[in-house]
């Protein structure tokens, strides 16, 4: 399970279940298992501080690489 964190403010935004090994690049929605401060508006994520965080794409969000941290650890058996 990782948490995501807004790079800016270290604030909390969601807790994700992460399958394999790769990069964080797509946040299925139906694995995030907790949202926190998350504000969306036209189809962008934006962390409560103002900073974009991702973009809707209907069943999964586009994250923006320099926007976010995690923390946690991958489900890599899969």
């Amino acid at each position: 399970m990782l948490t995501i964190k807004c790079a800016g403010c270290r604030r909390k935004l969601w807790k994700y279940f992460k399958i394999g090994k790769g990069e964080v690049l797509r946040c299925h929605k139906e694995r995030i298992k907790r949202m926190y401060d998350v504000d969306e508006r036209d189809g962008k994520l934006f962390c409560l501080c103002g900073k974009p965080i991702g973009i809707d794409k209907g069943r999964h969000f586009s994250m923006i690489s320099k926007a976010f941290t995690y923390s946690g650890t991958k489900d890599t058996k899969r």
